[in-house]
């Protein structure tokens, strides 16, 4: 089953297996629409029941089943909640998900080919993805200034790097 990381638990909250979620999408008010989620590693995700999702100060909690305390919840820490893909909302033409970016090549405008996006990183205003080249690799900020098209199903991503940014190593 492919599965889609929507949070990444961070710490417990409470003493009773409460834990207090990162979420890692656009919507974090879905995730109180949560019924189940897979912890994830293992791969295959390890399901839970969702037995209730609240926000405080603005962040998930989440009350997972089998989490009954906090020795439980700590266990738990640093691991991603993930949703079948299946049930991920789709989305419009011009946006996607990071996860499908990852393997695509990176080219520029004239379609030299820089390297490989290797992985995106979640950053404070915007994404970095990893370009990897040549055991090489640096950080491409994720912005409409740089980035100039995003073909999903050619795989491609074709950006324009200011001068020196491909020298900067990650």
């Amino acid at each position: 089953m492919d599965l889609i990381a929507v949070g990444r638990i961070v710490r417990p909250q409470g003493r009773w297996g409460e834990v207090r979620v990162e979420p890692m999408t656009d919507e974090p008010r879905r995730l109180a629409e949560l019924v189940e989620c897979h912890l994830v590693p293992p791969e295959t995700g390890e399901r839970r029941v969702v037995e209730r999702v609240w926000f405080q100060g603005g962040v998930p909690v989440m009350k997972l089943g089998g989490v009954e305390n906090i020795g439980e919840a700590e266990a738990v820490a640093g691991r991603l909640v993930a949703i079948p893909l299946a049930a991920a909302r789709p989305l419009p033409p011009d946006r996607f998900y990071a996860f499908d970016l990852v393997g695509c090549a990176l080219t520029t405008p004239d379609g030299a080919r820089l390297g490989e996006l290797a992985d995106v990183w979640a950053g404070p205003g915007h994404d970095f993805w990893v370009l990897r080249a040549g055991g090489r690799e640096c950080l491409i900020p994720a912005v409409s200034a740089i980035v100039e098209r995003v073909d999903l199903a050619g795989r491609v991503v074709v950006i324009r790097p200011p001068e020196g940014l491909l020298e900067l190593e990650a």
